[in-house]
């Protein structure tokens, strides 16, 4: 006959047959906490950033986007009527003529460098476009009110296409020097925080990781804006950019709908 087992060793079978599964547990606790296989590297050899272009250090944007606007902003201020233009056709463009030319000798290629003296001349640019255009504005909205604008439809509606679109020009310039310290200062990372949340800095994936905004950016905020008179894909994230697209959207409006209005009577 077979002997029972003796307790002892029964206990000693147990603690062994624990101990191997034990074993087992730990190894499979070790395979998942291994690390997986390193994701691909992009095609340039290079691992992916540890942040999105817009958070880090990145090479300056390129001066010409935002110089053809200007150039255009000029343009369409050499072609209001005189009537609009009272402190002369050519003064005012010529002031911001020379404000350009010191911008771009700062940063001829690539808007990398900043200082106080440049910091000023960009924000006279504005302040002197920007009191030009009000002051189109304002003389445009007088001249509808009294009647003083003739009653050919052609040239009203060239006029206020020609505010609002150098409008828009302005309030992207503004839009562009100011979100986050301007283009030099998102060209070093130094402000983490936007003032306008595009939809690219939004999204997890990582397929925009290189994104970073450029003017043409803030060129289409400040259109679509004047356009519906709200934010659209992109928000404004701070008080002042608030104020901003409001008072773009109310220029745009008063433009729009006085000029509309009195090409229609017009033609009536």
């Amino acid at each position: 006959m077979n002997e029972s087992p003796r307790p002892e060793d029964r206990l000693v079978q147990v603690v062994e047959e624990l101990r191997d599964e034990v074993r087992r547990l730990q190894q499979r606790v070790d395979r998942t906490a291994a690390p997986g296989p390193e994701p691909a590297h992009p095609t340039d050899g290079h691992p992916p950033p540890a942040l999105p272009a817009w958070r880090r250090p990145t090479r300056g944007e390129q001066r010409w986007e935002v110089s053809v606007a200007v150039g255009l902003m000029i343009v369409l201020q050499l072609a209001l009527p005189g009537a609009l233009t009272p402190v002369g056709r050519w003064t005012l463009p010529a002031i911001e003529l020379v404000i350009v030319v010191i911008l771009v000798a700062g940063n001829p290629f690539r808007i990398e460098r900043s200082s106080p003296w440049l910091r000023a001349a960009g924000l006279s640019l504005l302040t002197v476009a920007g009191l030009a255009n009000a002051l189109a504005v304002v003389l445009l909205v007088k001249d509808l009110i009294s009647g003083d604008t003739g009653d050919d439809p052609v040239p009203l509606l060239a006029t206020g296409a020609n505010i609002w679109i150098t409008n828009v020009i302005i309030f992207a310039l503004l839009f562009w020097e100011f979100d986050r310290g301007g283009p030099a200062a998102r060209s070093a990372g130094t402000r983490p925080r936007p003032d306008f949340l595009f939809p690219q800095m939004a999204g997890d994936s990582g397929m925009f990781r290189t994104w970073e905004p450029r003017f043409s950016d803030y060129a289409y905020v400040s259109f679509t804006n004047a356009t519906a008179f709200s934010p659209t894909d992109t928000m404004p994230m701070t008080r002042w950019t608030k104020l901003a697209m409001m008072v773009e959207s109310a220029v745009s409006l008063v433009t729009a709908a006085l000029v509309i209005a009195r090409a229609v009577n017009v033609l009536r």
